[in-house]
């Protein structure tokens, strides 16, 4: 076995002395998120937390779909690697690695970022051991071919296997129609023809430009202090190759598809829905406005507008929700619902005038009230675990959002008034310009229609 880094073991191991002083004080009642930057550049973003014997690292690189290019799925494809080959070492000796130290590994990735994360208890000799081994996947992978070959037919077969789903048919099309020539408009999942080209070569040049130095951040929370979260930041601020910053991604303009509706013949009894339109970035002033009136629309579960009206009233809707999904760009709004298909009409016509309900005339008081009660009540379970901190510290960090974003969370959003709902929406949706997916039968009485 590869002895592990000395220097890194002697950093730990003072940096445990150093705050043995800074774990006995008593905790601030704010999450105090502190922010450095490591001598190698890394952007680091760290909590100490005392609930758990435990550390949580992510490493996030600005290494999504929305780089793929004209190579669909290389962004997942090399991300799904990670864990295939380092260092010499097979995709077994690395999990035997991270199970050997109790330490959790894993890799993830989007159409903003790709993560890499790590769980391990905070005894100074098993944090030591998995950090290291977290550093040699970051440092070296090997991506060996026959794990490119192998995972690449994996996707392929899942790619197939979504054409028979009518809720991933009607998401691809949606992105696709939303978004059109833009980065966001490619799926994360690839295409079958790109997915049969790619191949280790193209695997290793987007590692090489995308997992570097110049487009990382790092979140950290655990039981550890801070100098014990400084030598974990310059072991892998160390180990990250450096590049160049890649152009920014451009913001979206509407496609040709917008105000459209794009019927998809499925063979089902129930017609999948997606509609909406392109919607705004992470860090937007309009954010809390349009957060707590989307939770008044559709996203609050049975209570919500949409629901009420779709479900309750009329019985059209399975299921049915809405969202705002901020990016870094301008991500979609999107109602999502499932509705009986020989009512898709009718359905449809209910959505239009309760979205526009919504939209002309905002939020009555009492609907408003229990939509700030519901998720000032629910958000401080989001931050009960060392993993939900992470989650929202690394999004801080890689959007660039305040440093007391969770702090202030339950003060915006109960600053919020109706008139501020109303007013947002009026500027950030248009239902007439609403471009409309629909996956299923496409007449009125829910019968394939016929072909020529």
């Amino acid at each position: 076995m590869r002895s592990l880094s000395t220097h890194f073991r002697n950093l730990l191991g003072t940096a445990m002395t150093l705050g043995a002083l800074a774990l006995a004080a008593p905790a601030h009642a704010a999450l105090d998120i502190q922010h450095w930057t490591s001598d190698d550049g890394l952007d680091v973003y760290f909590v100490q937390s005392e609930t758990l014997p435990m550390v949580d690292v992510r490493l996030t690189f600005d290494a999504g779909s929305a780089r793929d290019g004209d190579h669909p799925g290389l962004a997942s494809l090399t991300s799904n690697l990670l864990s295939e080959g380092a260092g010499g070492l097979d995709a077994g000796e690395i999990a035997r690695r991270f199970e050997d130290q109790g330490a959790r590994f894993s890799t993830t990735s989007g159409r903003d970022s790709a993560s890499i994360s790590l769980r391990s208890l905070n005894e100074p000799d098993t944090m030591s051991a998995a950090v290291e081994a977290l550093t040699m996947v970051v440092r070296e992978p090997d991506f060996p071919e026959a794990a490119v070959d192998r995972e690449r037919r994996r996707m392929l077969v899942s790619l197939r296997n979504s054409r028979n789903d009518p809720g991933s048919i009607a998401r691809e099309a949606f992105w696709e129609a939303l978004y059109g020539d833009h980065p966001y408009a490619s799926n994360p999942g690839g295409t079958e023809e790109s997915l049969e080209a790619l191949d280790r070569d193209a695997v290793r040049d987007f590692f090489d430009r995308y997992y570097v130095a110049e487009t990382a951040s790092l979140a950290i929370v655990g039981d550890i202090s801070r100098a014990e979260a400084e030598a974990i930041a310059d072991h892998l601020g160390g180990s990250l190759r450096e590049g160049e910053r890649p152009d920014p991604i451009p913001e979206p303009e509407p496609t040709d598809k917008a105000g459209e509706t794009i019927h998809i013949p499925f063979s089902t009894n129930q017609s999948h829905v997606l509609q909406g339109q392109i919607g705004y970035p992470r860090g937007d002033d309009d954010h809390f406005p349009l957060y707590v009136g989307n939770h008044v629309l559709g996203g609050s579960g049975l209570v919500s507008r949409l629901a009420e009206e779709m479900r309750e009233e009329r019985g059209l809707s399975y299921s049915v929700g809405s969202r705002f999904q901020p990016m870094t760009r301008s991500g979609p709004f999107f109602v999502n619902t499932q509705i009986r298909a020989d009512r898709t009409e009718e359905a449809l016509e209910v959505l239009d005038t309760t979205v526009r309900s919504l939209r002309d005339d905002g939020p009555g008081e009492d609907e408003l009230r229990r939509a700030i009660r519901n998720i000032t009540g629910s958000f401080p379970l989001q931050l009960d675990s060392n993993r939900g901190i992470l989650g929202y510290v690394a999004v801080i960090g890689f959007h660039d959002l305040p440093l007391d974003y969770l702090d202030t969370f339950q003060d915006n959003v109960e600053a919020v008034s109706a008139d501020d709902v109303r007013d947002a929406m009026q500027r950030r949706l248009d239902p007439d310009q609403f471009t409309t997916v629909i996956v299923g039968p496409q007449d009125e009485h829910g019968e394939e229609p016929e072909e020529d």
